[in-house]
């Protein structure tokens, strides 16, 4: 099952398209950003999908290194992926994916329309009005915008010792905030963010919610694998992220070696606007 790993903490102002030196560390591993980090449910890809055209042009903001972008080609879509992050694309190019290197609210349309603009765990890095406007102008009238976000729940117990790590080691640290809260409440407010930048821009009918539901299980070197991929961890000084790392290590192995994550997928989805 598709699954998320933790993000710098949602919510916390100022709003997190307004760190652009967070939103670009993600390249600096970006083939362990592939391999460790998940896809997004089959499910919500079909049912995008099945409201699009046969072979239907999508395009993807915020693109990576092509998780989300890889899934719906296989689902039979023409994907053009967009990137802030030349790192992160040029491995979605070696990947087979089209790609183009530009902050969203910048990038050219050049004309070309899209039957859907979507977006996985990516929106929180672009302004949700700006944004908005942008996808509206890449879409045809009657086109899809979707964003969509994985919010993790691990076991209470390792909730709270992944938490107490990280205020040990760094008390003010995002990712110290980011796991004082539930991950589902801190994502359904950037899904709120979406929701009201949809609205403002002026081209979309009423924007719908989304959820899907899932589990993965985790062992201990699979979950400390991924996290120098997370941009609340990977923001911490070296030496503290890796004695984070060791408790966060010790607490999985104390709980059996491993770990089941219950999941949920959250999206905005709205329809682009015949006129406006």
């Amino acid at each position: 099952m598709p699954t998320m790993e933790p993000e710098p903490a949602p919510g916390i102002e100022p709003a997190p398209h307004q760190h652009p030196r967070t939103a670009g560390s993600f390249g600096a591993d970006a083939e362990r950003y592939d391999r460790t980090r998940p896809g997004y449910p089959r499910a919500m890809v079909e049912r995008i999908v099945a409201a699009l055209p046969d072979s239907p042009r999508v395009l993807d903001v915020g693109c990576g290194t092509g998780i989300a972008a890889r899934q719906f080609q296989e689902a039979g879509c023409r994907v053009l992926g967009v990137d802030v992050d030349a790192r992160m694309t040029d491995l979605a190019g070696r990947r087979g994916l089209r790609v183009e290197v530009a902050a969203f609210e910048s990038w050219d349309p050049a004309g070309r329309e899209f039957d859907a603009v979507v977006s996985g765990q990516s929106w929180h890095w672009v302004d949700p009005v700006a944004g908005a406007a942008k996808a509206g102008q890449a879409l045809r009238p009657g086109g899809l915008f979707a964003v969509f976000w994985n919010a993790g729940r691990p076991p209470l117990e390792l909730v709270r010792c992944f938490a107490e790590s990280y205020r040990r080691v760094a008390p003010e640290s995002l990712a110290a905030r980011f796991w004082a809260r539930p991950a589902e409440d801190a994502y359904a407010k950037l899904c709120t963010k979406a929701t009201d930048g949809v609205r403002e821009a002026g081209v979309f009918g009423p924007a719908e919610r989304w959820r899907f539901d899932g589990e993965r299980s985790y062992t201990r070197d699979e979950w400390l694998s991924q996290l120098p991929t997370t941009g609340a961890h990977a923001q911490l000084p070296p030496v503290l992220a890796s004695q984070a790392a060791a408790e966060i290590g010790a607490a999985i192995d104390a709980a059996g070696g491993g770990f089941t994550m219950r999941y949920v997928t959250l999206a905005v989805v709205a329809v682009r606007s015949a006129t406006g």
